[in-house]
Parts: C-alpha cells; sequence; structure tokens
C-alpha cells in the first residue's frame, strides 16, 4: 500500500482467506455503517466472507492512527474489486474489474480518499491487463469524473393483478407449465437458467457467490436474519419440461399506503417470451395480492403490449443500473458488435489517462479494428462518454446532442451508423 499515503491515515489491503479477524470484521461493520444497514452478525459476517473468498475480493481500506478516540478496527473508507465477466454483445463477453463497498465516512469527506483508492484500483486492473472496469452507484455525479457511464437502465414498474389483468387474444400463447419449489431445492436451476441469460444479454453480468446464499434463502440479507425469508420461487417449463425461467418473489404481511395487497418479484429471468409472460400470468394468479411491483423490468418489455388493458403497468421509476469505464480502448472497442461499414478517428480525453489518445476504429463485417494514431480525431468525447456508449444503452446522436459527442454532422453520422444497433444492454445483477 506505499501508493496510498494520507496524513493521519494507515491504508491496509486485507486477505479475506487469512487476514486479521477483528480487521475483516471492522471493514465488514464500516460498509454497513456506510450504506445505512443495521450492524451485522455472526450468519451476516460468515455471508460477506464466503462471498469475499470465493469471489477473491481485494479489500482496500484506510484506517485512523489508533488513539483514544479513534477504532482501531473499523477504517474510515472502504474499497472492495474483484474481476468477472461481462456479456459486452455478439455473444463476447470481457473479463471485467468489478467494484463495490465504495464508502468513506463523514468525517473523512472531501479528503481526496476515493480518488485515492479508486486511482490504485485502476491503475492495478490496467497493469493485469483488464479492457473494463463496472460499478453500480448510489450517486451518479460521483463516477463521471474516473471515466464510468451510465451504460444499463432498469425500470421500476407497478402491476395490478385484479380481473383487469387480461393478455390480449393474440399474446403468445405458452404451451408450458409453471411449479413452486423452495429456493434452497430450487437453487441449481436457477443457476443454470441465469447462466443461459448471461451467456445471451448484452450487459450481463456474472454474479457473484452471494446469490447463491440470497436467492436460496440460506440467508435473508434485506431483513438481516437466517431462516427467516419470505422468497418463493417458481419455475418455468416448456413443452419438454425444460427449466427456461424463474421468478423469485415475496409477499407482504400489510397492506402498502394505497391500502393494496402487495407482492414484490426479487429475481425474475426468462429465456423466452412464453416463460415471460407465463410467469407475470403466475403472478398475477396469487391469491390475495392486488398489485406486484419489480425494480428491475426491462426498458422494452413485452407485458404491456401483451395486455389488453396496458395501463395495468405503471411505470414508477427509471433508473440507471451498470456504468462501464474502458480502460483498453483497443480489446474493448474490437470486441464489442458493429452494425455498419466504415471508418473513423476517434479522440478519448481521459483524465486519468487509461483510454487517453487517438485511436482509428474501422469496421468491415460487424467487426472493428482498433489502433492508436497520431492523425487528428474526426469524432471526440470523454471517457465517461464512451463508457455510456459501449454497450449500446444510449445511441450516439443522443449524447451528440446533449454536446458531449463533437465532430463534423458527417462524422458523427458515420460513427453512429457504425456503433449504433441491437439488443439494448440490459443487466439485473447489483453488486
Amino acid at each position: 500500500m506505499s501508493r496510498l499515503e494520507h496524513p493521519g491515515l494507515v491504508f491496509r489491503s486485507l486477505d479475506p482467506s487469512e487476514g486479521d479477524e477483528a480487521l475483516l470484521k471492522g471493514w465488514y461493520e464500516a460498509t454497513r455503517r456506510g450504506f445505512h444497514q443495521t450492524r451485522g452478525n455472526d450468519d451476516g459476517f460468515a455471508a460477506w466472507r464466503a462471498h469475499t473468498q470465493n469471489d477473491s475480493l481485494t479489500l482496500l481500506g484506510a484506517w485512523s492512527e489508533a488513539t483514544e478516540f479513534a477504532s482501531a478496527t473499523m477504517p474510515v473508507a472502504t474499497f472492495s474489486s474483484w474481476t468477472a465477466p461481462v456479456n459486452v454483445g455478439g455473444g463476447t463477453s470481457l473479463p471485467t474489474r468489478l467494484i463495490s463497498d465504495v464508502t468513506v465516512a463523514p468525517t473523512h469527506r472531501r479528503q481526496g480518499l476515493l480518488r485515492k483508492l479508486m486511482t490504485v484500483a485502476l491503475a492495478d486492473a490496467v497493469a493485469e491487463g483488464l479492457p473494463l472496469a463496472a460499478l453500480t452507484v448510489s450517486e451518479g455525479s460521483i463516477y463521471g469524473r474516473f471515466g464510468f457511464g451510465m451504460a444499463t437502465h432498469v425500470r421500476q414498474v407497478e402491476v395490478e393483478v385484479t380481473s383487469k389483468f387480461r393478455f390480449r387474444d393474440d399474446a403468445i400463447t405458452d404451451d408450458g407449465s409453471v411449479t413452486l419449489l423452495e429456493p434452497a431445492d430450487a437453487w441449481k436451476t436457477i443457476a443454470s437458467v441465469y447462466a443461459t441469460f448471461q451467456e445471451t444479454t448484452r450487459g450481463s453480468v456474472t454474479r457473484p457467490h452471494y446469490y447463491e446464499t440470497w436467492l436460496s434463502s440460506a440467508y435473508d440479507f434485506g431483513g438481516d436474519s437466517k431462516d427467516e425469508s419470505k422468497q418463493r420461487v417458481a419455475l418455468h417449463l416448456d413443452a419438454s419440461g425444460t427449466p427456461d425461467g424463474y421468478v423469485v418473489f415475496k409477499t407482504a404481511d400489510e397492506r402498502n399506503d394505497a391500502g393494496l395487497r402487495m407482492a414484490t418479484v426479487v429475481d425474475l429471468v426468462a429465456l423466452t417470451p412464453a416463460a415471460y409472460l407465463r410467469l407475470w400470468r403466475f403472478l398475477a394468479d396469487i391469491d390475495l395480492v392486488e398489485r406486484v411491483s419489480w425494480r428491475k423490468a426491462p426498458l422494452r418489455d413485452p407485458l404491456s403490449w401483451a395486455l389488453a388493458e396496458p395501463f395495468v403497468v405503471k411505470s414508477e421509476e427509471l433508473d440507471d443500473f451498470l456504468w462501464m469505464r474502458v480502460l483498453d480502448p483497443v480489446a474493448a472497442l474490437q470486441a464489442r458488435p458493429w452494425h455498419a461499414d466504415g471508418e473513423i478517428v476517434l479522440g478519448v480525453d481521459d483524465q486519468l489517462g487509461h483510454a487517453s489518445g487517438a485511436w482509428q476504429v474501422v469496421v468491415r463485417d460487424g467487426r472493428a479494428e482498433v489502433t492508436a494514431t497520431d492523425a487528428r480525431p474526426s469524432v471526440t468525447l470523454s471517457a465517461d462518454t464512451l463508457g455510456a456508449l459501449y454497450l449500446g444503452g444510449v445511441d450516439v446522436r443522443t449524447l451528440a446532442a446533449a454536446g458531449r459527442v463533437t465532430g463534423s454532422t458527417e462524422a458523427i453520422e458515420t460513427w453512429a451508423a457504425m456503433a449504433d444497433g441491437g439488443p439494448l444492454p440490459y443487466c439485473i445483477t447489483g453488486f
């Protein structure tokens, strides 16, 4: 940690497998404090530590120098990272440095601690040859200056599941079936269905280990307790009896503020449109439920279009989800899909230097050849704008209209034709 220095602070990197138990528990409690959670317990610490070990996390932290009035074990800043594949489209996944658990205590804000930790973590990722970094955020204004851009979005929806919930006569029919399983018994199937979803969905992230603990209901992270989860699982089987979708859901004991009885989707993955609509039919058939909420519905959702009364689906909010950061423009841009032949020189302004430069991008037959060049850029943008564009969640013309992509009209149109197209990215894995 010699690269990290700050007056009055000690920086450490903790080994989740062999590190000091007191420091690990202090680090764990600091993250819970930072995200306004309750104090942890032994079961929660064990679940967290299993994740850190199975996913090979790097844990960084800054501790105050020991005094009578400073904790010797709980850090004032935390930062974790690990490497996992992200689907960048076209059937390709790239190893990506995932960043999480970013906290700074109120006593140490505006002292540059996040910048120190982020700078070291990204430099390490570059040194390891990783082309991308990614995170999910709670405050969007923080991470753009580090080169991260909003790359995927989800919708929060609330669906009325009274008698008004009825599919159109021309909606896709389903020859499959739905079955209920206990979460622990369903886990292997859940993992298998999600693995297929991961391989086929642009923007999807390989899930960390704690998803097994959570979705199998081995530990209720929301309630901070063990064996008290209200989660249930329904599997969809196609006509041959093969699982091709699932929904993890829970119901509420009481009505919401509007007096309506609610169910909440925790996780929903369907590999076919028929499975997706059939799982919604199942949710609508749950007794004593009038509304179903879901925080991670896709932007291009077929549900409302398949219903006789589309207004039963209410969009509550549009949320950002995955933020992407390009570290190696050559490897990253050559891996993603392209949609028209063309050639431009892309100029990237990166405050941290990792993606800075001019890059000749030549696209032929859906693949790009990217090389560094001394030529004058025909299109210029910042590193965070490149991150936002990378997965195709926003188009070039939109960001050009916002002033974030500059160049001649002809060059921007060429870049847009090359870069824009394909399915919207969709990520439902937070970390």
